[in-house]
């Protein structure tokens, strides 16, 4: 053996004498790798696990219009994951895809976290693949970062000139209208701000205006009448607060 080439070692694997023998030849650079392999996939860190069981109409339609992957549609689950480092979402994403026939929504790689959505019309499978990504990153969901609430507030009565530069700002979601009432809520991670609009739109007839669930903060924008924008925004800080809890 040269200088310059690489050792190879082999691993005898099965040595039962009554079936065939398998030896695995790697080099010793793999060898190393493949023994860290499991390590590397627990030091992943959990920032968000949101599962929303039933995707209201609006926050389907809204996620529809970011979505690169499959299109979610009214009804479906939905898991929301965020992990740190941002390149380890692609593991991730492997382990969520191969343990059940969940389809895959949306994938964000950022500098520091990346985030996931996975998608289907029955719940188990949905929770099924969650399991598994937390069993592989030995994590559960209680170890998820907790909802930091950076600002909230309604405002009442939005002017004409506000309305417009809102909605030329967010064209992906619903426009508001002069004269409505807007809540906005800005969270920390991102990914929590769904929760908070699913249910949002569960609890009062609202219009979605705007849902990032992405970057360093998540960023939610609702608007309609005064009463169901109140009952609406009592409705998505209770989900936070459970976040929490």
């Amino acid at each position: 053996m040269g200088s310059g080439s690489t050792p190879i070692t082999g691993t005898q694997v099965d040595i039962d004498p009554s079936g065939p023998s398998c030896v695995t030849i790697t080099t010793d650079s793999e060898g190393h790798r493949l023994l860290n392999k499991a390590g590397s996939v627990q030091s992943i860190q959990l920032r968000t696990y949101v599962f929303i069981d039933s995707l209201q109409p609006q926050l389907a339609a809204y996620m529809g219009t970011v979505s690169q992957g499959f299109l979610p549609i009214p009804g479906d689950a939905c898991l929301w994951l965020e992990v740190s480092p941002g390149m380890a979402v692609h593991r991730v994403t492997d382990i969520a895809l191969k343990a059940s026939t969940v389809r895959l929504g949306q994938m964000v790689v950022e500098r520091a976290f990346g985030s996931l959505a996975l998608y289907h019309r029955d719940q188990s499978n949905v929770l099924h693949s969650g399991q598994v990504v937390l069993e592989a990153i030995g994590s559960t969901i209680n170890q998820r970062s907790a909802c930091h609430v950076s600002w909230t507030e309604i405002i009442r009565a939005i002017t004409p000139d506000h309305a417009v530069l809102i909605n030329r700002q967010n064209r992906r979601g619903s426009m508001i209208q002069a004269g409505m009432s807007m809540f906005i809520l800005e969270t920390e991670p991102a990914g929590y701000v769904l929760i908070a609009a699913n249910d949002a739109e569960k609890a009062s007839n609202i219009t979605v205006v705007d849902v990032k669930a992405v970057g360093a903060f998540g960023r939610l924008t609702i608007a309609g009448k005064e009463g169901d924008v109140e009952e609406a925004a009592a409705a998505a800080m209770r989900a936070v607060a459970h976040i929490n809890g």
